[in-house]
């Protein structure tokens, strides 16, 4: 059976990184920028803002804008050994991927050591053939479509033999207007027109009829 690619989001997707991680990160970002740009910490907070809903990162904004090396900026603000006092996902995590059939890709706009450092400190990076933090997108984030045709290239991909799983709406509507399945990770009753199907944890992709 030729069985379809999952690709997989990281952040409050397959853990929940408004626990704290997200928050954690937002503090180290404002922080840069107030080392870096000689501004305020409510410039910083406002600027982060503006350019995480603008390029869909804020390190897009902050290396377009104000000539910042992303690398150094990514490495800053994503201490893992500090981040992952707050890491929360799934009990049977492992189990509910190992269920799925198909080869399993992750596509993440978080920094590559990040991303690497998160799947294997939740014991699920065996899971996934690809990993691609923003690095390996040439740091063009998602919902970038530059940032999905650098995968569908690299893996040699028809979009629509794929299936994203993501908690970002923008991000689905990319992978959508591609011809990918899409699977929204949410809480939210509401289903919008370019969602397939939508799960509220990652133990339920099993059950969904999908062809």
């Amino acid at each position: 059976m030729n069985h379809k690619t999952w690709i997989f989001d990281l952040d409050d997707t397959l853990h929940h990184a408004s626990g704290g991680i997200f928050e954690h990160i937002n503090q180290l970002m404002t922080r840069y920028m107030v080392q870096h740009l000689g501004i305020n910490e409510d410039e910083a907070t406002a600027l982060r803002s503006r350019y995480w809903a603008q390029y869909g990162a804020t390190m897009h904004g902050l290396s377009t804008n104000h000539g910042i090396d992303p690398q150094h900026f990514l490495i800053e603000t994503h201490p893992l050994e500090v981040l992952e006092q707050w890491l929360q996902f799934e009990e049977q995590l492992a189990e509910s991927l190992a269920s799925l059939p198909g080869r399993k890709i992750i596509l993440s706009n978080g920094p590559q050591h990040y991303v690497e450092g998160i799947l294997e400190r939740m014991r699920i990076q065996h899971h996934f053939e690809s990993v691609y933090g923003v690095e390996r997108l040439n740091y063009i984030p998602k919902p970038h479509l530059d940032a999905f045709h650098t995968v569908l290239g690299k893996e040699g991909l028809d979009p629509a033999r794929c299936i994203m799983v993501e908690d970002s709406l923008p991000n689905l509507l990319t992978a959508k207007e591609l011809g990918m399945t899409t699977i929204w990770v949410s809480h939210e009753l509401r289903k919008p027109a370019h969602v397939d199907h939508r799960v509220e944890k990652i133990s339920q992709l099993s059950r969904l009829p999908l062809n």
